[in-house]
């Protein structure tokens, strides 16, 4: 993972759920305590949320030694009615960058 991110607080558009698939779309070796640092979550939340994406399908992980690889889903349909037919694959094109994109683009404000 690149850096933790500051704090935030107020809403936000994203859920932890998605910002959990896209921290291990970014690395699928990941450990649970850098997503939960990367995201601002416990480890238990990551823990409860990975096990949310497994029990629905949209992630499988397989152990090897200490480390887990995690494997998303690509082509399985986003749950929402109001997102009715878009893929993860699509949700996750928004949310991972390149990470060559993101040290050459600043972030607009």
């Amino acid at each position: 993972m690149v850096g933790v991110p500051e704090s935030h607080t107020g809403w936000t558009f994203i859920t932890n759920h998605a910002r959990v698939l896209a921290a291990i779309a970014d690395n699928p070796n990941v450990r649970i305590r850098d997503i939960a640092a990367h995201c601002r979550l416990t480890e238990r939340a990551v823990q409860r949320i990975i096990s949310d994406l497994e029990q629905d399908g949209y992630l499988s992980h397989t152990r090897e030694g200490r480390t887990n690889t995690y494997r998303i889903e690509a082509d399985k349909v986003l749950r929402h009615p109001a997102e009715a037919g878009l893929s993860v694959a699509s949700l996750l094109s928004l949310l991972v960058q390149d990470e060559t994109d993101r040290v050459r683009k600043p972030v607009a404000r």
